[in-house]
């Protein structure tokens, strides 16, 4: 089968990142007042239900559908929160900017406020994940769920805490507010750590691939494997001045005039 090729199972997972957050930008631009950006967020319920749908299915099959069933439905649950979340439904309860030469406690405090609600439906996804793939054949679901958590919490702490390129290219503007909350700087602590852990996921998923047994699970190993390698690659675009917004820009109108004062939109 061609989809049991670890190189084509790699492809897909690349494709369906670019295609999926593609989509959800697209989709929030037009919907402009909040009335519309509230029932786009009800209105792709059925989403949300085939994604749960789909992990619950793909939990005890072993086989090469099972693996990419979980994939699509962790995609399609973290795309359904993260949709929530750039209509301004799902946010968090501080919608207002940060003053400038707040201390660092404090500007956390206020950045924990802008998606507090959002990070809270997040860990509750992945714990019921968590809980449903314990004993379970099949864990993709719970595992590239997973990826996409800690290298979204990495991505933002580091914004938080200061890198070189932040764009706000795809930002809303029901998320104006999100900017005044990170900053600019050369480089932070937690940046090398952040690359390095990913690194090292990469490389552990790679050797799970190269001995895995059976080829629904080089597919699956495959899958994460390169969902990781993107999360890495969207924290170098932290630090590189690389125009990445340009995989999304052809789908989207112009942009507005805005100033330098950018924050990232990568991915999912």
């Amino acid at each position: 089968m061609i989809l049991s090729d670890p190189w084509l199972a790699a492809l897909a997972a690349l494709f369906v990142w670019w295609f999926s957050t593609g989509a959800i930008l697209v989709a929030v631009r037009r919907a402009v007042s909040p009335g519309a950006r509230l029932w786009l967020t009800l209105g792709s319920a059925p989403v949300l239900a085939l994604a749960v749908w789909a992990v619950h299915g793909a939990a005890d099959a072993q086989g090469l559908a099972g693996v990419y069933l979980g994939f699509l439905g962790a995609i399609a649950l973290w795309g359904w929160i993260e949709t929530a979340f750039l209509t301004g439904v799902v946010t968090g309860p501080n919608l207002h900017p940060c003053p400038p030469g707040r201390p660092g406690w404090e500007r956390f405090l206020r950045a924990w406020g802008t998606i507090a609600y959002h990070e809270m439906a997040l860990v509750a996804a992945l714990i019921v994940l968590g809980l449903h793939a314990a004993g379970a054949a099949n864990t993709t679901a719970f595992w590239t769920f997973a990826v996409l958590f800690f290298a979204r919490l990495s991505a933002k702490l580091n914004l938080f805490l200061g890198v070189p390129k932040i764009n706000t290219e795809f930002l809303p503007p029901q998320l104006s507010h999100l900017p005044s909350h990170f900053r600019i700087a050369p480089m932070n602590w937690l940046f090398p750590v952040s690359v390095t852990a990913l690194s090292f996921a990469v490389a552990c998923w790679l050797e799970r691939l190269f001995t895995a047994g059976t080829p629904a699970e080089a597919a699956g190993f495959a899958l994460l494997a390169a969902l990781t390698a993107l999360a890495l690659l969207e924290h170098w675009f932290l630090v590189l001045p690389l125009p990445d917004e340009k995989l999304w820009r052809w789908m989207l109108p112009a942009p507005k005039p805005k100033n330098d004062h950018r924050e990232d939109a990568h991915g999912l």
